[in-house]
């Protein structure tokens, strides 16, 4: 697997102290929020309210990803192989608002502030993740590269349109792509802008299902 560029002195204790810092304020900022969602999910449909998947993290290592419950209890998939498609009959109704908002990914601040995540990388894939309908490591033997940074809640692939489905052979590498290119371009100023346009195509113009 080949190294990832080094960054310049610093940044990773700078990233590390803008994601404690950016996703404690996000959790006090959003909490009402996120206890309406949490008695809209109660009140809609039978399950809990934070669904729990394990995600490859920094190194490969596998930890557990917190998330609003979007599917349907007795629907859902644990391993998320079976990935989700557009007008899937497993999303709840007001698991369709949360994914389209992507206030579904606000648990993950969370993660972020127990260090499986960061606030910006490359997203987490479950293990066995499929591209064009094999593991995405045998599709592209870089695969593995994009590990060698923590996963984020937004990305550079996820901003420059590149999420749903990785079904199509294009579109997987194309993603795949972006997340090495953020691995090369790494740097505190890149992340500031990823979470800016996050806020502004993603919670206010989503299109995510």
């Amino acid at each position: 697997m080949p190294s990832a560029p080094v960054p310049r002195p610093g940044y990773r204790k700078l990233k590390r102290t803008l994601d404690i810092f950016g996703a404690g304020i996000g959790l006090i900022l959003l909490l009402p929020l996120m206890l309406a969602i949490s008695i809209a999910i109660k009140a809609t449909s039978r399950g809990p309210v934070i669904f729990r998947q394990e995600r490859h993290g920094l190194n490969g290592d596998v930890f557990t990803i917190f998330k609003f419950r979007s599917m349907y209890t007795h629907l859902g998939d644990g391993t998320g192989v079976c990935q989700t498609v557009c007008g899937d009959p497993r999303i709840t109704r007001v698991g369709s608002f949360l994914r389209k908002s992507n206030f579904d990914e606000l648990p993950q601040l969370l993660n972020v502030l127990k260090g499986d995540m960061s606030l910006v990388g490359p997203r987490p894939h479950v293990p066995g993740m499929l591209a064009a309908g094999m593991a995405y490591e045998d599709f592209d033997a870089r695969y593995m590269s994009r590990h060698q940074v923590r996963p984020g809640i937004t990305g550079l692939a996820q901003v420059s349109g590149c999420r749903g489905e990785t079904t199509n052979p294009v579109s997987a590498r194309k993603r795949l792509e972006y997340d090495l290119e953020y691995l090369e371009k790494q740097s505190l100023a890149l992340d500031l802008k990823i979470i800016a346009q996050t806020v502004s195509r993603e919670f206010f113009h989503g299109n995510g299902y």
